[in-house]
């Protein structure tokens, strides 16, 4: 949880994004275009969540929204040169470190760490729990 605050820290003064704001960011400049669901789908937040990170991205005119040409009802999401910038002068986020890491594991390393970690969750009953407000930072009863 440490190594994680201090990630969000260090990411936040290079950027000044949050770790969430961050991975849409990146998800969004690896599709080229895509929508707010696909968005949400693949960051594994509600399409709300994705909206409110969007909308965040956008003031700071590091993404673009456009309505379809032919299906006006589908909003299409793309990085701006700006958004494909921050991206590549960032510092690596923990995630990426502990992927890249966690895959020159070998694979019996790998399941015996996936199966302590779905142990230590199933613990704490966490099994129900939805995790997504926790890729937001900061007071959790803040308007």
């Amino acid at each position: 949880m440490r190594a994680t605050e201090l990630n969000a820290r260090t990411l936040a003064r290079a950027t000044g994004l949050t770790t969430p704001q961050f991975i849409v960011l990146s998800i969004v400049s690896e599709a080229g275009e895509t929508t707010p669901k696909a968005i949400a789908a693949r960051a594994g937040v509600g399409q709300a969540t994705a909206t409110a990170l969007l909308d965040k991205l956008e003031a700071r005119g590091l993404i673009t929204r456009a309505r379809g040409s032919t299906d006006r009802r589908i909003v299409w999401v793309r990085a701006t040169d700006a958004g494909r910038e921050m991206l590549t002068s960032a510092p690596d986020p923990l995630h990426q470190v502990f992927e890249q890491q966690f895959a020159k594991l070998r694979d019996w390393e790998q399941a015996m760490i996936v199966a302590s970690l779905e142990r230590i969750g199933d613990m704490l009953n966490a099994g129900g729990i939805d995790a997504s407000p926790l890729l937001d930072v900061g007071p959790v009863d803040r308007k």
